[in-house]
């Protein structure tokens, strides 16, 4: 399975919103200048997040976007299902039914095996993304910063580029 470069920004910009004060956003153009990614693509992303009630935009020229939930709210699930959308992965198009010499129907009556694994697999795939959330990221990020470096870029970006909303 491959997942598209907008889960991968995605899920750092929620994780970069998650380290904003009360009353402060980010603008998209600064999300997008920080993980050094096309603002125009990372826009569309952050609707879609906005959309699913993950993110909260602030219109205006001090506006921008900021957690709509609490980041142990968020699961790397709701960010992918934001993203990507519902839809399964793996889609059936009953293949086994096609082809020369067709068998009749009660030989279909049961789901396909491929299928059945495909859909057991992704029920796996969901339920481990579903149980990391923005707050366990942000603690594994700070786990592994022995010397502050990864926490001080984000926060010193986060300094000069932040807009308090008063909100």
């Amino acid at each position: 399975m491959r997942l598209s470069e907008g889960i991968e920004q995605a899920i750092h910009c929620v994780t970069m919103l998650a380290g904003l004060d009360q009353g402060q956003v980010l603008s998209a153009a600064a999300l997008a200048e920080y993980h050094g990614v096309s603002a125009s693509y990372l826009l569309k992303h952050l609707q879609a997040l906005s959309g699913a009630g993950i993110l909260a935009t602030v219109p205006g020229p001090k506006g921008g976007y900021r957690l709509a939930l609490a980041p142990k709210d968020i699961s790397l699930l709701d960010i992918v299902l934001a993203i990507e959308g519902p839809a399964p992965a793996f889609r059936c198009a009953e293949i086994r039914q096609r082809g020369p010499k067709p068998l009749p129907g009660r030989y279909f009556q049961a789901p396909c095996r491929i299928a059945s694994a495909m859909h057991a697999a992704e029920r796996v795939y969901r339920s481990e993304l579903a149980k990391t959330n923005i707050a366990d990221i942000v603690a594994g990020v700070h786990a592994v910063d022995e010397d502050g470096a990864i926490a001080g870029r984000g926060t010193d970006f986060i300094t000069c580029h932040a807009r308090q909303t008063g909100r």
